[in-house]
C-alpha cells in the first residue's frame, strides 16, 4: 500500500466522524524544517561561545527561541542580549528557507481536510517565520487560524497555544487533532484534553493518542 492509500485509510478509520477541528504545529510537522533550524541554531550560538547540541535542541522543540536561549545562557553562566541572539537565529534560518521541503505524510493529511475541518497552524515560532514557511510549502490557504508564540504567554508544554487554536476555530478542545513531531508538543496536547498524532513515524504506523482520562481512551 503506498503512503496516500495509508494515509487515506488512517483518516477514514481515526479522524471521519470522529473529530470536529485539526490541529498542526509547523516545524518539524508540516515543514522539515528541522534541520535547517539546528543549522541556524548552531551558527548563532557558536558566535555567542554557547553550546548547543543536536541532541539538545531536538529536546526544546516547541520552545519560543528566547526561551531557549535563556535556559542556555542560565545552564552555562553567560549573559547576552537574548532578543538580538533570537533576532540573529531567525534572520539563520530565513537565509536557509530555500531549501525547505514539506513533509508529504502531513501535509496529505491537511490537504484531505482543507473544506471538510476546520484546520489551525498552532506554534511555539515567531509569526513570520511560520508565515514564511508556509508560503514556501504552498499551504497558506489551507489554514483559517494561526497561533503562534505572540499570541500565548505560555508555551508548549503548556496546553495555551492548543486551546487558543481550539478556541478560535469554534471547536471543543475534546472534538480537536493535534499533529505534533515533539514531546512537549504531545503533553501540551494531553493538557488540553485533545488527541494527538506522532508524525515522527512513516504514514504506515500513524496512531491517534488521547489522554489517560479520555472517554475515548476505550475506542483507541
Amino acid at each position: 500500500m503506498d503512503m496516500v492509500s495509508q494515509l487515506d485509510r488512517f483518516a477514514q478509520m481515526g479522524i471521519d466522524g470522529q473529530f470536529d477541528g485539526l490541529i498542526f504545529d509547523c516545524d518539524g510537522t508540516l515543514t522539515d524544517s528541522m534541520p535547517l533550524h539546528y543549522e541556524a541554531w548552531h551558527q548563532t550560538m557558536t558566535r555567542y561561545g554557547i553550546e548547543f547540541t543536536e541532541v539538545r535542541f531536538y529536546s526544546m522543540a516547541g520552545m519560543p527561541s528566547e526561551k531557549i536561549i535563556a535556559e542556555l545562557c542560565h545552564e552555562q553562566s553567560k549573559t547576552i542580549d537574548i532578543d538580538t541572539a533570537a533576532h540573529e537565529k531567525e534572520t539563520a534560518f530565513e537565509r536557509l528557507i530555500d531549501r525547505l521541503q514539506p513533509l508529504d505524510r502531513v501535509c496529505h493529511i491537511a490537504a484531505r481536510y482543507h473544506g471538510r475541518l476546520p484546520m489551525a497552524v498552532a506554534s511555539g515560532g515567531i509569526r513570520r517565520i511560520i508565515d514564511a514557511q508556509l508560503e514556501r510549502i504552498e499551504l497558506s490557504h489551507l489554514f483559517s487560524v494561526r497561533v503562534t508564540a505572540e499570541d500565548t504567554e505560555l508555551h508548549k508544554p503548556e496546553p495555551d497555544v492548543f486551546l487558543e487554536a481550539a478556541r478560535q476555530l469554534g471547536v471543543s478542545p475534546f472534538r480537536c487533532l493535534v499533529f505534533e513531531d515533539s514531546p512537549l508538543g504531545f503533553e501540551a496536547a494531553c493538557r488540553a484534553g485533545m488527541g494527538w498524532v506522532d508524525v515522527r513515524v512513516s504514514a504506515d504506523q500513524f496512531k491517534i493518542e488521547v489522554p489517560a482520562d479520555s472517554p475515548r481512551r476505550a475506542d483507541h
